[in-house]
């Protein structure tokens, strides 16, 4: 449990999964909560509330593996090696953060929601870029269906994570990939890219929407993408082959409870929004 984007840890306990538990069985044998509507909303956990502040809601919600559920707290049945993660944080600039990098090497190696996906890597950048990828994965018990090359469309398999690898100015026409360009209110994904190479940016973004900071060379982002109720699409990718490097090295610690994370080759890991 962490609040604010994963910033501020609130909670974080192991336990044995029960038969049939649900989510809301495994928070409340966690910690101190309090529901409402009949158990179907949970209002509090370790005092911390779902309040309005200058018209601005802040709430918990719950992800199974690094997805956001579609499915209330009760009714979500628990499998063993599930990773549950409750954030309270401002939800008025992006009402939805469907996926989220923080519980890897979930949902990789667990699924979601009783469905265990592949996973797909698509490189569009240096082939060496996408080995690197494909051996964290690996590492981490993954196997990875092999790389299609450039040449291929990069749409994937139905009931397939697909990893996107790759400069932004190779990845940015993929459909989903897009939705970066958008902005947290369409990506939940407080980062966006703009521009052409050799002057490609990504831009970092607070809770609230506002720039912090526009980053030009050798920057790189992971972050996970889901338009709709399918697998996720994962993006490790930079403003050039740089920044694409800069993220692999993510790939394992950085990535723990945050909702996506840069980097700059000068200036190290952040977790997206920017605190």
């Amino acid at each position: 449990m962490t609040r604010d984007y994963g910033a501020q840890a609130v909670v974080q306990a192991d336990k044995p999964i029960k038969e049939s538990e649900s989510v809301l069985d495994v928070l409340d044998d966690a910690a101190d909560v309090e529901t409402r509507y009949g158990g179907g909303f949970v209002q509090s956990i370790e005092g911390i509330s779902s309040d309005t502040e200058d018209g601005r809601r802040s709430d918990w919600f719950f992800y199974v593996n690094g997805v956001e559920s579609s499915r209330g707290a009760a009714e979500y049945e628990t499998r063993d090696g599930d990773r549950i993660w409750w954030d309270h944080h401002d939800w008025s600039t992006a009402r939805r953060a469907p996926a989220v990098v923080g519980s890897w090497p979930q949902p990789f190696t667990g699924g979601h929601a009783g469905l265990d996906w592949s996973t797909g890597v698509y490189c569009g950048g240096a082939r060496s870029a996408c080995r690197r990828v494909d051996s964290a994965l690996t590492e981490a018990g993954v196997e990875t269906g092999s790389d299609p090359g450039p040449e291929d469309d990069g749409r994937g398999t139905e009931g397939e994570i697909r990893v996107l690898v790759g400069p932004w100015e190779s990845i940015g026409d993929d459909p989903v990939a897009r939705l970066l360009a958008g902005g947290p209110q369409r990506s939940g994904v407080f980062a966006t890219f703009s521009g052409v190479e050799p002057s490609v940016g990504l831009t970092l973004l607070d809770a609230r929407g506002r720039v912090v900071e526009v980053l030009t060379a050798a920057a790189g982002l992971v972050a996970a993408l889901r338009p709709d109720e399918g697998p996720p699409t994962w993006v490790v990718t930079g403003t050039d082959d740089r920044g694409v490097a800069a993220a692999l090295d993510l790939l394992g610690d950085p990535l723990k409870d945050r909702f996506a994370v840069a980097i700059s080759e000068n200036h190290g890991h952040v977790g997206v929004p920017v605190p």
